[in-house]
Parts: structure tokens; sequence; C-alpha cells
């Protein structure tokens, strides 16, 4: 996609939300469905995958490793492809460009595969040789990270015995239950208060299984928080993963007030999920502790928006991690409310956000080329008194294609 040609997008306060909706299939286990199906021999039937960019650039890759604004599938792919003797060459947009892949290398590294060629910084493009004798490792991961987990295990698959990371807080659990979907034999371990340790037997044949994706917890979000702040709403949102290590966000807007009532709990392929119900709420400031951070790290921009309108004082810890996804989010979320009269400030990598049960809204966001960032800005202008405007939201695409569509049809006001 070309992001030369920015398409501004604004929003307006219209009244309440109303209706029932199923946002996109979870990116994360969609991504990770395509490269474990690739893997097998034989066919894997998924249903309700994401047909966002970042997805539909991860079954490109597969063949052609061009890996467009995608961190995740760029550090999968390179975990794959790091365990067998095979070299490949890995490049992305401006933004995946900019983004730290040592975290990746280091590891893979360890178990036999080397950069033979990577620009400054350990950033991309690079080419990796993968390893003809992959070695199995012991790895601590240096922050909570599933994506850097991911990459180990994946080319711990090819290693003979066994491939074991230790986390010392637990990141998301999705590579681990849908190895084992595939027939992988997998062991996970407490490790500490918070952390676990995974365990993976090497050169075992994964099988094809059917997946079913769930809808995404990270999308639902944003229908979620609007639904919250607009007076009035009442909204469904079906099919919600809620994964206890995806559900942060949630327990963090139960502890400020809101009324979230999860419906219909059930489960497929290994992941838990239900239907939401979500009412207008008023909210309090609350403080959300660090330890939570791995479990709603790409949530946290819509959560600074539900914080401008809340009363008191949130103050969101540990966020070291939103400086280096697709932009950084810390300072781009900070620039964002203050440029709609939120009054916010950082402090090393914490948040503070204080909300006084109104925002005046009228300011223009600059996304800096992250869809998060434009969705959850977009959510604000929902419920302020003046418009917001995003300078672009064709970013929106890559991971929640038919966001605006889905919005208006619950009564949203966005031109």
């Amino acid at each position: 996609m070309n992001h030369a040609a920015k398409s501004p997008l604004t929003a307006r306060r219209a009244g309440a939300l109303k209706g029932r909706a199923r946002v996109p299939g979870d990116k994360s286990i969609s991504h990770r469905a395509l490269i474990f199906g690739a893997l097998t021999v034989g066919e894997t039937r998924i249903s309700g995958l994401l047909e966002g960019e970042d997805v539909l650039n991860t079954a490109k890759a597969m063949r052609a490793l061009d890996r467009g604004n995608s961190g995740t599938g760029c550090r999968l792919v390179m975990g794959a492809v790091a365990g067998c003797p095979v070299t490949a060459t890995f490049d992305g947009d401006a933004s995946l460009r900019t983004r730290p892949m040592k975290r990746i290398l280091d590891p893979l590294e360890l178990i036999g595969a080397h950069a033979l060629s990577v620009t400054d910084g350990g950033r991309l493009p690079l080419t990796l040789a993968g390893a003809r004798d992959p070695i199995p490792i012991v790895y601590r991961t240096p922050v909570p990270s599933a994506q850097i987990k991911s990459a180990v295990l994946l080319a711990g698959l090819a290693a003979p015995g066994e491939t074991t990371v230790v986390e010392n807080e637990a990141s998301r659990d999705h590579t681990e239950r849908l190895l084992k979907h595939f027939g992988a034999e997998v062991r996970v371990e407490a490790e500490g208060a918070h952390g676990r340790k995974i365990t993976l037997r090497g050169e075992s044949e994964l099988a094809p299984a059917p997946v079913v994706v769930p809808a995404d917890p990270s999308s639902a979000a944003f229908p979620m928080v609007a639904a919250l702040l607009a007076p009035g709403s009442e909204v469904i949102l079906t099919d919600v993963m809620t994964n206890p290590l995806r559900t942060g966000l949630i327990v963090t807007l139960r502890e400020m007030g809101a009324d979230i009532e999860a419906l219909d709990l059930r489960s497929d392929g290994g992941e838990e999920m239900a239907d939401l119900r979500v009412r207008a709420s008023a909210l309090r400031g609350v403080e959300v502790p660090a330890a939570r951070a791995p479990s709603m790290i790409d949530e946290y921009p819509v959560l600074a928006v539900a914080a401008s309108f809340a009363q008191g004082t949130t103050v969101m810890r540990g966020l070291k991690e939103l400086r280096v996804k697709e932009s950084d989010r810390l300072s781009a979320v900070a620039a964002g409310l203050k440029a709609n009269g939120v009054d916010v400030e950082i402090e090393g990598d914490d948040l503070f956000v204080h909300g006084k049960g109104r925002v005046a809204g009228g300011g223009t966001v600059t996304t800096h080329m992250d869809h998060r960032i434009a969705m959850a800005f977009l959510v604000m202008g929902l419920a302020t008194e003046q418009p917001v405007r995003v300078d672009d939201a064709a970013i929106i695409a890559t991971s929640f294609p038919g966001f605006s569509a889905l919005m208006r049809g619950l009564g949203a006001e966005l031109s």
C-alpha cells in the first residue's frame, strides 16, 4: 500500500451507538495460522482469517518474504527461516524499517542462523542465513515479547532435543496453543510470580489442522471504548477472544467502572471467546500496573482515550515497549491527547492522563503511519465537544479493514 497519499478522516459526536457487530479475526492468530499451516504437510483450512494488509503480506511472504508493515509477520517468519538451511532477505515499508530486529537476531544466532547483511541498528532490510544444523537452546527473553518467544520456538522446531524459552512476565501464548493444535509437543510451566517456561520438543512433524480465528480483542477495543464513552450506547461485540493473556484492557476498564458483560463463553481451537455487551459508563481514573502491559500492549492508545474522559488521573506504568511499535506510540498518544485539550505527561516509561470527565477535542492528530493511533483518536472524536481529525486513516486497513463501515453501522459519524 502506498501511504504517500494520505487519507484524512474526522470523527464527530453524534449520539448513542447501538447494535451488534463482529470485528475482524484476531491478527496474532491469523499470522500464526498461516505460518504454521505452511510448515505442515497437507492442507490447513482457516476460517475467520483477518484479511488486513499485514496478514495478507504474511501470506505473500511465505513465497516472497516482503514484509510490508507487519512486525509480527516479519519476526515470526525470521524464526521459521532460522531453523532451515535457506537464505532469505527481509524488508518492509518505511515504518517497519524503523523497528528493531536485533532482539530477534540474537537468539536466532545462538540457534545457528546468522545475518549475512543487516542495516545499521539491527534494522531491515536484512539477509538471514538459516542454520544447517540448528542447536536447541534455553533462552531467557530480555523483555516480555510474544514475537521473540515465537521466533525462537519456530526455529527450535527443526532442532534436535528441547528448545526452551523463559519469560519473567508471561506474553501472549497463541504460539504455544497453536503449536499444540498442530501436533507439536509443548510444555508450559510457571516461572516465578508472573513468568512462564515454554519447552518445545524439536524435529516433530506438524500435522494440518483446521483453525477458527476468533474476533480480535485489540480491534474490538475501539468500538468497545466508543460505546463506553458515547452517552446512551449499548453494543454487543460477537466472538471476541477472551484468552486471559489478552484481556488486560477489559480488566482495566472494569476497574474504571465500565459496564462490560461477557455472554456465551466458549472455546475453539484452544482459544476462549465470548460475546461482549458494552454499555455507556461513567469512568474513574485508576493505576494500571506494569505487569499488566503484556496483556494489553496494543490497547494503550485507546485506553488513554478512555482515561481522558474519566474523572481523576489514570497512571499507566511500564510502557517502554510502546516506543518500538509502528510509531513511538507513547509520544504519539501524548501528542494526540494534548492536541485535543487533555492534560497528560510522560515520566520515564509511565503515562499520566488527568481526566476531567469531558474532552474539548478540536485537534488534528498525526498518526505516524500507526493504525492504532488513527483508530484511537477517531474513537475520541465520537465523544468530544468538537470534532477530532486524524491526518491519515488509510493505514487502518493494515489491521482493521472495514473499520469506518463497522463504526458507521453502529451510529458513528465519520467523514
